[in-house]
């Protein structure tokens, strides 16, 4: 039995260039990924199987249109007589959630019969069927901080960024990143114009890197917020924390986060949200 993480991926920045004439948005997006994260294991085997339980799995769903059998079947393709078998997914990421669960998922799979078949990470094959399964999916195969451009598949090198001690809040309410975008309004080949994205460094320290994703921002928050106007009560909680030094919508929500100087601070700003907000996802973790 094969075993991966699939963490979270947290947007600390999202600038919206534009709408492309066909139809989808050119991003920038500054991305790290949490300690927080689903688990997929791998039974290898001669028949793709797909099973799934946790908090979230009811809302995950376990038909053919989930991620990890989409990806599984598209690296199937490239790869013909690839040995595949039973996933096995315990879903505790909430779903819907801006934080790209389920495309964390599909990376994990594509790992795992990477792993199975001898193939390097890099395999251009792996590659090729996480860019066909998603446009978060490329970016989730390496779970390293990094940016990210165009529709997903444009990355650019890993980052050595400080370890952000964070709290994420998801209130429950799923959200469509559809829905945000048509919020947006964006005609084909209109840009947003809001400016460009700051330069990331590589090796910035933790003052550096906040005072640079304060110069950045998340474009689509004002519009989720419209959409599901609880995101606005998340950010509002998360910058009244006792030492918060940033609070943001991570993708298109209702995920959110905040950012500490410590684990401490964080831990302690977790126990205190949760208290208040018993129904709410909160989860206290590091960000790299």
């Amino acid at each position: 039995m094969l075993i991966e993480r699939a963490r979270a991926k947290i947007n600390l920045t999202l600038h919206i260039e534009r709408r492309r004439p066909d139809g989808f948005h050119d991003l920038e997006s500054l991305v790290c990924f949490a300690g927080a994260a689903d688990a997929l294991r791998l039974t290898p085997g001669p028949t793709l199987g797909f099973a799934i339980e946790g908090p979230t799995a009811l809302a995950a769903g376990d038909g053919d249109d989930n991620l990890v059998l989409r990806a599984a079947r598209n690296l199937c393709a490239l790869a013909p007589g690839l040995t595949t078998g039973a996933f096995h997914l315990q879903k505790l990421l909430p779903v819907a959630a801006g934080v790209g669960g389920g495309s964390a998922d599909a990376a994990a799979a594509l790992r795992l019969l990477a792993r199975a078949n001898g193939f390097p990470p890099d395999d251009p094959r792996v590659m090729e069927a996480a860019r066909v399964t998603g446009s978060d999916v490329p970016v989730c195969l390496g779970s390293r901080a990094r940016m990210m451009r165009g529709v997903g598949a444009d990355l650019g090198p890993a980052l050595d960024l400080p370890p952000l001690f964070a709290v994420l809040v998801n209130p429950g309410t799923p959200v469509e990143t559809k829905s945000v975008f048509a919020r947006i309004g964006l005609a084909p080949g209109e840009a947003l114009g809001l400016g460009g994205h700051p330069p990331i460094a590589d090796g910035a320290s933790l003052d550096q890197l906040l005072g640079l994703l304060r110069r950045g921002r998340n474009d689509m928050e004002d519009a989720a917020s419209v959409v599901a106007p609880v995101i606005g009560s998340v950010i509002a909680v998360l910058s009244a924390a006792r030492g918060c030094k940033l609070a943001r919508m991570s993708g298109s929500g209702a995920t959110c986060f905040a950012l500490f100087d410590n684990r401490h601070a964080a831990m302690k700003a977790a126990r205190v949200i949760r208290r208040d907000h018993p129904h709410w996802w909160v989860a206290a973790t590091v960000l790299r």
